[in-house]
This record gives C-alpha cells, sequence and structure tokens, in this order.
C-alpha cells in the first residue's frame, strides 16, 4: 500500500466531527425499514416453530391451515429443492452445507431446538396468517436434548445429526458424534516451556448465550415475478451475501435475485444468516404475491443465532519476574443445531494479546439443542479473553506485579508471531496499555470499602474483503456517491469524509447512498469491522479516478498537456488559472465535455489487527450481591479515527454490551431445555440506569495497508469488558469469578461461602 500512502497529518475532512448524512431521516422517523415497507396487493406470512428442543417430525397437516379463508399458501422443508449433499462457497465467507441451511430456515425430518421454524403460511393479513400457523398440525416424536457443551461432547450424549463425524485435525471420525471440528495450534514446546516456568496458574471458565440484542426484529418482504425475478427487500449486513444465500437455496442463479438493503436497526454480526428471506420468497412464489415476514422478539431470541456457550480451561507459566513462558488453552464451543460455530476465530484469540514462546490450543465446535449460534462482535474473543485475562490478572497478584506491567512486558508488538502463525505488523497494543497506564482514570485513588479496580485487554482481527463504489461529479460540484456496504454504524459518513478528503472537497458535498445489488459491485458484508477500511480504501481509490478524470477535463478546458495541471487541496491549476473542484464542475457542465463518472473496487487481504484495553471500577453490595459500575474507561487504538464521533461510539457501545454479557446476559433453560427468558423483560440488558458514562481513549497508530491509517474499531470494544469486570469484582472482593454472568444471586452466594 506504500504507493498509495499520503503521509498527510493535517487533514481538513478526517478527524471531524460532520453531521451524518443519514441524520435527518433516522430522527425524523422518514428512514425505511423493512417493516416499514408496503407493496400493493401484499401477503404477509407467519412462521409455525418447534415447541421442543428435539424431535423427529412424524406428519405435517396443513389442510386445516389452507381451509382458513383468506390463506394464500403454506410451505415446508419440502418445497426447498433437494440439497442433499450440496456444498456452495460463499465468497468470504466459505464453504456452507446447503442443506444445514435450509434446515436452518425451516426444519427436515427433525427439530434441533426450541422456535425451529416448521412450516410456514401467507395470508391477506397478519391476523389471518397466525390463526392459520395455530391450524397446522405437526405430529412430533420427542427426543432427548443436551444444552451444556461439555454434556454434548459426552458419549451417550443425544445425537443431533447421525452423520456427522468429528473432523479432527484433517482427519474424518468413524463413529456419530456431536464434535464436528477439532482443531490446535502450536508453537514452540509446550512441554518444555512450563518446565522453565517458576509459577503456573490453571483455571477453567464457563460463559452461557448471549444475545446480540438488535433493537429491529428479522424482517422481509420477498416478491417473485412472472418473469422468474425474485425481488428482496430485508434488513440484512449483506445484502450480496443475502444475495448468494437465498439464490443457492432456491437453486436458481444470483442473476435472478435482487436484494435491497433496507435500514437496519441494529446487527452486531447476528444478521448475516438468512432466515425469512428464502421462506418469504416460497410462499410470494406459490402465492403470487409479495409476502412479508416479520419476526416478534420471542422468536428473534429462540429462533436466531446467539454466541455460544463455552468452556474453557486455560494454563500459563511465568518466571518470577512475570515473563510469559507457555501457555495452553483447551476451548470447547456449542455451535447450537448446525456446524460451523465461532471456534476457529476463539481459538486463534485466546492469546492473540501476548507473545508466548511456548503454546497450544485446542478447539472443539460443539453442537447442540440449540439455534445455531451467529457472529456477536467479534465472535469467539470475548470468551477467550474472558479466560486468559483473569489468569494473566492472577499472575499478577501473585507476583506482586502491577496488572499492566506485566502486560507490558509481555504485549504481542510487530514481529511477534501469534499460535495460530500469523507474525504482526506495526500494532499499537502497547500504545493502548501505556495510554491506560497514563490515564487520568487509572491514576485515580479508589476509596471505600469492596471496591475495586479492574484492568483487561483484547483483540479482533478486522478483515479487509471485497468493496466497489462508484460516483459522478454534478453540475454544482457535489458528489453522488454509491457505495454497498450497509450502514449500521455511519458508515456511509466515514466512507464520504475519505472520498472527500481525497477530492478535496467537504463531507456535506458528497452524497452517499446504499445501493441494491443490481446498482453497484459486489461488496461483501458489513462486519468483521471491515467497512470504514475496506469500502473506505475503495472510496479513496475511487477518489483518485474522479481526481484524474477531472484533471483531465481541466487540461482540455487549458488547452494543456494533464501532467502541467497540478491539484493540491481541491485546488485545480495551470500557470496562472485555477478552479476549485466546484467552480471546475460548473465548467464542465457549461461546456461540450463528458460527463465526469468512476468507479473503484478493491479486495484488501490480512487483517487491521485491533487492541482494546479497559478499566473497570465496581463497587459490590454484600447484602445482595449487586455490582455497580463507578467508573469505566476503554482505550482504543482506531489506526486513524476517521469520524471520532462514531469511534467512541463504537467503544461504548461495544463495552456496554461486554459489560451486559459480564453481568446479567444469559439463555436460560429449564430442564426440558426451553428458553425461559425469551422476552426483553426476562432476558437482562444493562441501561442507562446500569452503567456510568463510558469514557474513552482514542489511540492513533496508523495501519500501513490504508492510506489514511485506518484500522477497523466495531468489534474490539466487547472483548475486555468480562474480563475487566471479573477482575474488579475480585479487587473488590478476593473472590475470583470464572462462570458468566456474574449476576447479583451468583455473587450473593460466593460471598457468603
Amino acid at each position: 500500500m506504500e504507493d498509495l500512502y499520503l503521509g498527510k497529518t493535517n487533514y481538513k475532512v478526517i478527524g471531524q466531527r460532520p453531521i451524518r448524512h443519514d441524520g435527518a431521516d433516522k430522527v425524523t422517523g422518514k428512514a425505511i425499514y423493512t417493516a416499514d415497507l408496503q407493496l400493493p396487493n401484499m401477503a404477509h406470512g407467519k412462521l409455525i416453530r418447534s415447541p421442543h428442543a428435539h424431535a423427529k417430525i412424524k406428519r405435517i397437516d396443513v389442510s386445516q391451515a389452507l381451509a382458513v379463508p383468506g390463506v394464500l399458501a403454506v410451505v415446508t422443508a419440502d418445497d426447498f429443492p433437494d440439497l442433499a449433499e450440496k456444498i456452495a462457497m460463499m465468497g468470504e465467507a466459505g464453504a456452507v452445507n446447503l442443506q444445514h441451511l435450509a434446515g436452518n430456515c425451516l426444519a427436515k425430518d427433525k427439530v434441533l431446538y426450541k422456535g425451529h421454524a416448521v412450516a410456514a403460511v401467507a395470508a391477506i393479513n397478519t391476523h389471518v396468517a397466525e390463526e392459520a400457523a395455530k391450524k397446522i398440525v405437526v405430529e412430533y416424536e420427542p427426543l432427548p436434548s443436551v444444552t451444556w457443551v461439555l454434556d454434548a461432547m459426552k458419549p451417550d450424549a443425544p445425537i443431533l445429526h447421525d452423520d456427522l463425524r468429528t473432523d479432527e485435525l484433517g482427519q474424518k471420525g468413524d463413529k456419530p458424534t456431536n464434535v464436528s471440528v477439532h482443531i490446535a495450534f502450536e508453537q514452540g514446546n509446550p512441554a518444555e516451556g512450563f518446565k522453565q516456568a517458576e509459577i503456573i496458574v490453571e483455571r477453567e471458565f464457563r460463559t452461557a448465550s448471549v444475545h446480540q440484542g438488535y433493537i429491529e426484529p428479522h424482517a422481509a418482504v420477498a416478491m417473485w415475478n412472472e418473469d422468474g425475478r425474485l425481488k428482496i427487500w430485508t434488513a440484512t449486513q449483506g445484502s450480496f451475501t443475502c444475495r448468494q444465500q437465498t439464490a443457492e437455496l432456491l437453486q436458481i442463479p444470483v442473476s435472478q435475485v435482487l436484494v435491497v438493503p433496507c435500514e437496519i436497526g441494529g446487527g452486531f454480526g447476528g444478521k448475516i444468516a438468512v432466515y425469512l428471506e428464502p421462506v418469504a420468497a416460497l410462499l410470494s412464489r406459490k402465492c403470487g404475491r409479495p409476502v412479508k415476514m416479520t419476526m416478534q422478539r420471542a422468536e428473534v431470541f429462540e429462533g436466531t443465532g446467539p454466541t455460544p456457550g463455552s468452556y474453557m480451561r486455560v494454563k500459563l507459566g511465568a518466571k518470577k519476574d512475570g515473563t510469559l513462558v507457555a501457555g495452553e488453552a483447551w476451548l470447547a464451543y456449542d455451535c447450537g443445531a448446525f456446524p460451523g460455530g465461532m471456534i476457529g476465530p476463539g481459538s486463534m484469540c485466546v492469546f492473540s494479546c501476548y507473545d508466548i514462546p511456548h503454546a497450544r490450543v485446542d478447539g472443539y465446535d460443539v453442537l447442540n439443542n440449540k439455534p445455531k449460534v451467529q457472529a456477536y462482535r467479534a465472535p469467539g474473543s470475548t470468551q477467550a479473553a474472558f479466560a486468559t485475562e483473569q489468569v494473566i490478572d492472577e499472575l499478577a497478584l501473585q507476583l506482586k506485579l502491577d496488572p499492566i506491567e506485566i502486560r507490558l512486558k509481555n504485549a504481542a508488538k510487530e514481529g511477534t508471531r501469534r499460535v495460530d502463525g500469523p507474525v504482526y505488523p506495526r500494532i499499537g497494543f502497547i500504545e493502548t496499555l501505556e495510554a491506560a497506564r497514563n490515564s487520568e482514570h487509572w491514576k485515580s485513588p479508589l476509596t471505600g470499602k469492596n471496591r475495586g479496580r479492574g484492568i483487561a485487554s483484547g483483540f479482533w482481527f478486522n478483515i479487509g474483503g471485497a468493496s466497489s463504489c462508484s460516483a459522478s461529479v454534478m453540475e454544482d460540484g457535489t458528489v453522488s456517491l454509491i457505495e454497498g456496504s450497509t450502514d449500521i454504524g455511519g458508515t456511509r459518513t466515514s466512507i464520504a469524509m475519505q472520498l472527500a478528503e481525497t477530492l478535496g472537497i467537504t463531507s456535506d458535498d458528497v452524497r452517499p447512498q446504499v445501493a441494491d445489488t443490481d446498482s453497484v459491485g459486489y461488496t461483501f458484508l458489513t462486519g468483521g469491522s471491515r467497512v470504514t477500511f475496506a469500502t473506505g480504501l475503495a472510496a479513496y481509490k475511487l477518489g483518485l479516478d474522479l481526481q484524474a478524470q477531472m484533471r483531465d477535463r481541466a487540461a482540455r478546458l487549458w488547452k494543456c498537456s494533464v501532467d502541467e495541471v497540478q491539484v493540491e487541496d481541491g485546488t485545480y491549476s495551470y500557470k496562472d488559472q485555477k478552479l476549485t473542484f466546484k467552480e471546475l464542475a460548473a465548467k464542465l457542465a457549461q461546456s461540450a465535455l463528458e460527463p465526469v463518472v468512476g468507479r473503484s473496487s478493491v479486495n484488501p487481504e490480512g487483517s487491521t489487527n485491533g487492541f482494546a484495553t479497559h478499566i473497570a471500577d465496581v463497587e459490590v453490595d454484600p447484602e445482595t450481591g449487586k455490582v455497580t459500575i463507578l467508573r469505566y474507561t476503554a482505550i482504543q487504538d482506531a489506526g486513524k479515527a476517521i469520524h471520532p464521533s462514531y469511534v467512541e461510539g463504537q467503544m461504548q457501545g461495544g463495552a456496554v454490551q461486554g459489560i451486559g454479557w459480564a453481568m446479567n446476559e444469559e439463555y436460560f433453560f429449564d430442564k426440558n431445555d426451553q428458553m425461559r427468558n425469551a422476552s426483553f423483560l426476562d432476558y437482562r440488558m444493562p441501561t442507562c440506569l446500569d452503567v456510568p458514562m463510558i469514557e474513552t481513549i482514542i489511540v492513533e497508530v496508523p495501519n500501513p495497508g490504508h492510506p489514511f491509517g485506518v484500522r477497523g474499531v466495531g468489534e474490539a470494544p466487547i472483548v475486555p469488558p468480562p474480563a475487566a469486570m471479573a477482575n474488579a469484582i475480585q479487587r473488590a472482593t478476593g473472590i475470583r469469578f470464572t462462570d458468566l454472568p456474574m449476576s447479583p444471586p451468583k455473587v450473593w452466594k460466593a460471598l457468603q461461602k
């Protein structure tokens, strides 16, 4: 990327805090979300879901539902094409078993979790659809179920898929199992490393499943036209990913599917997989009308993808001065009803913050009777950090070392090799620790009974991936920008700002739009903290394209060579003639010169490597077990903060979600493996009454792989909070909590002992 690097620090747009381009529509309610969409002659769809955690489907009788006046169509898994043995490559997302993907949309032969969708009905309105859905008769044969990851690994555990064999280090097992994958990473000689250690700490940790908690439920509208074209409006994090998944499930060409991404009310990784889209499409094809489907909140909890529950065992060995010499981690993450969970990134992240010469990680992807897991902000890393950061903290306590100093002594830096192989380029982990040590928060005294201060760090890769955008220059000097990254956290503006900086105009002079899949080149999903980095890089290259065309037009106006036209901060000049970008655009409109239209596409590989360090002050009430957060600071390396307010917002939002994960949130199952808290009334998420203002410190260590030094920022903030809270509670109570959540009943019981 050296050829693109600007090497500037005196930016005019980047680092400023302009009002977001979509702000007015969002705050006035004019923004169009999927549930707002109304089409002529539109039908409404409703799913029927399994009441059992595990059962054979003996029979489905839809006759009574079809007899209800106003019912237009009913579909079951039999309406999908035959997908047996079909594997599809989903671009950067890798290979996907289509039978599993379809089976998660509508169950075939067996239901694998409470809330598993079984059939769907379309009717003239949602009330008729609900009434008809209740009349679909499903005969089940209940089977034993399992929801805890270690129980699912036992030899006598109920088996979810009779044809599943463990892929163990590249070798397939010979008997049915719930363990889909065993992966291992190793460097050095761990056995020798532990012999060199003068102190060893080993602990076990458990975490419950939690949900992303996005405020907008899943929704989709599908219209299958008579000409064979399928049009979908949906709340998705990736319109092209949605297009490909839907096309593959329905076995039609991607060119026959058009996906229009509506505004999205949060996703955090949970709105990548399709749930409603192919079902609504099948209903639409049957009834000949557009079909809208919207989930209720209980359906979101029970029928979409939470995080993995996990069991982890982490062992670290160190010298007496705190130098780490060896590490071992054994991780088992559940993946829910179908293979393909978050054990891969979890295993890569467990030791990612530290330089450990001798290390081994074993990771297991385990099926159980819970919804198929999906990504949730740095998927797999939060659980891993909860374990490792507490063991680091315990080493610091036993060795009487400052918790920041022990981290600084072992911090990963440029040239450090992760246990899974990659060697870090220039990264900013040490700088986040130094910023924490120098912060007013860390230097301030914490006094009083039952109070403690904890610190923890975390890592996320931050991916690249394909992005495309195009633009045209208007006669008034504004630029119409078309891009394909759905906007969850203000990325319209962060991308527009990078284009504006490149062109030397203001961000208000760029009009960004998120386009449908027919209107812009392929763009990978909004996830992996990739958009401001990768789509921003595309915007930068687009700016260079527009700038080159503007120079060409200026040269033709001034009757000189292109090389004689100079450009600086958006002003074009030749000898004593000068025109600003706006003035030149107006001149072009008045001349016979062709319009300026540009485009770009990129596919940057590798990670931008994001590190965060958080500080938490807490007070524990010994009479109730309630933990009050007194103060909280999030520090993170953003590379270069394009829009500091958005960076701070990501840091604060991730911290609050991580605090919820730490203190209250969990999927609570009864003895029949039924989720008993599938509503926001019972699923306890933090509110403004539970957290203080999250203080933020942005560190900027430029990423050498981006012209402005950008690193992704959306995911690393959720990684440190559970460990930071646990370390703070340990300092306050002397008790180390190794299970999440650390809810008041758990804390109270531990204090009574």
